[in-house]
């Protein structure tokens, strides 16, 4: 069956911002000015309490002895527990404005991946998006009660470790599993070099995974964490360029999924780069059809091209598809409503079994 595609309205946007550069000076000067000028703006964020919101910790081992954190809201009666899966580089703590709006609806189990946020980390070797559904498969076990119904939702590789657990537990979905909201995501394709201008991509290709792996190893490690930690100007403006379309996305916001990224290890970039390049899950788009599933994607996603995360619905039998102009990759920070709105719509009413 088709996937149903619904366009979200919004206002135009700003034009391009671009920065001319003489020299090592001249582009340091230029960035200061530049984040200098976007700070005075009006910021609505400013006094939000981003990453404060917390829920009851509630420990979970993985297959391979992993200890992964975890946090649950509401009670332990609800029909149905949503289930979020964060990205790659990020935290549960992205989540914040639907962890927020969803607290009355709904009980919320929020998690890290291994490597990320408060979770522990394993080998080299488990870092795979199949080790990731069967990390989810631990999550739900351990924070959903037995008889209890679930609705996963997922952004980006959050999104793919869903695929990865439909491929794993088909008989999951459509029966325990009642929906899915993927975001920003895809079932194979990823190009680690897609954010960059069309010429260079190429060698980005080729080159971005053994520059990770070199920057994760022994003292060189040492020093580019030293150097992340110190952020600055380069590291926001390449946050709002990367992460979001809308030039007027709050600083607040920028800042807070940036100090989410840097506190990354490094060596968990890296690891997980090539997870994403090896990535494929086209076999288990069919079991997330057993249930209603939603696909969002924004028009100027520069991680994951909007033309994969359409595709990816359109493999997904029955799948909505939410096309949001001008959205970026962190569409759940950028135009939160609309991921909350797509949730809502699953839980109420809550699909019958």
């Amino acid at each position: 069956m088709a996937s149903q595609q619904r366009l979200i309205p919004v206002a135009p946007l700003g034009i391009a911002l671009g920065i001319v550069t003489v020299g090592p000076l001249a582009v340091l000067a230029a960035e200061k000015l530049l984040v200098g000028r976007i700070r005075l703006r009006p910021d609505p964020a400013a006094d939000e309490p981003l990453g404060e919101l917390r829920g009851r910790p509630v420990p979970v081992t993985s297959g391979d002895g992993v200890s992964l954190y975890a946090e649950v809201s509401g009670p332990d009666d609800a029909p149905v527990t949503v289930v979020f899966s964060h990205g790659y580089t990020l935290s549960q703590d992205v989540w914040h404005y639907q962890r927020q709006a969803l607290a009355g609806q709904a009980r919320l189990v929020l998690w890290d991946q291994r490597g990320h946020g408060r979770s522990g980390n394993g080998d080299a070797e488990h870092a795979t998006i199949d080790q990731l559904g069967a990390d989810l498969a631990a999550v739900i076990a351990a924070t959903v009660p037995p008889e209890g119904r679930v609705l996963l939702v997922g952004h980006s590789m959050g999104g793919m470790t869903i695929m990865a657990l439909a491929g794993q537990q088909p008989d999951l979905f459509g029966t325990r599993v009642v929906g899915t909201v993927l975001i920003s995501t895809a079932a194979s394709g990823v190009d680690p070099a897609y954010w960059m201008p069309a010429p260079f991509r190429p060698i980005g290709r080729q080159t971005t995974p053994a520059v990770l792996r070199g920057a994760s190893r022994g003292r060189t490690a040492v020093m580019v964490e030293r150097g992340r930690q110190a952020g600055g100007d380069l590291a926001f403006l390449s946050t709002r360029y990367s992460a979001f379309g809308d030039p007027k996305v709050s600083p607040t916001v920028v800042d807070f999924l940036e100090r989410i990224i840097r506190d990354t290890p490094i060596g968990v970039v890296s690891d997980f780069c090539q997870a994403l390049i090896r990535h494929d899950q086209e076999a288990s788009l069919p079991a997330l059809g057993k249930a209603p599933c939603v696909v969002i994607t924004g028009t100027r996603d520069r991680l994951i091209s909007t033309k994969l995360t359409q595709e990816t619905a359109a493999s997904i039998p029955g799948a909505e598809l939410i096309v949001v102009p001008g959205a970026g990759h962190l569409v759940i920070l950028e135009r939160p409503e609309i991921i909350t709105e797509a949730i809502s719509g699953l839980l109420s009413p809550a699909p019958i079994m």
